[in-house]
């Protein structure tokens, strides 16, 4: 689970993460990265949007665990001071554990460029 540092929490984070972040896209997701500069290099956070379009419930929260150990995973190699907001697409209910991995860490490091 990530820690509470590590989370966008804030609707006014996420719609701003969304609108002014660096966008990159794959079939499964949609990563938008955005450099926070008014932070002196704190954490990098992440958020995560399922929307009803993924599945039912049970499958919405299923994708959504699997993003957030994913992040889980990459905050040792990130950078810090960076705002990740990660939106499932509809495929994301059936890619497998490899597939998102490969999705969101390739997508993050595009994001991260293009956002330094």
């Amino acid at each position: 689970m990530l820690a509470r540092a590590n989370r966008i929490v804030r609707g006014d984070d996420y719609r701003s993460t969304v609108r002014r972040g660096r966008r990159s896209a794959t079939a499964h997701v949609v990563v938008s990265v955005v450099r926070r500069l008014d932070d002196d290099g704190g954490p990098t956070r992440f958020g995560f949007i399922v929307a009803k379009t993924v599945g039912n419930a049970v499958t919405r929260n299923l994708v959504r665990r699997r993003m957030k150990a994913i992040a889980h995973d990459l905050l040792p190699s990130a950078p810090s001071g960076y705002d990740v907001v990660v939106r499932a697409l509809p495929a994301a209910a059936q890619a497998g554990w490899p597939t998102l991995l490969g999705d969101i860490s390739r997508s993050f490091a595009r994001g991260v460029e293009k956002a330094a």
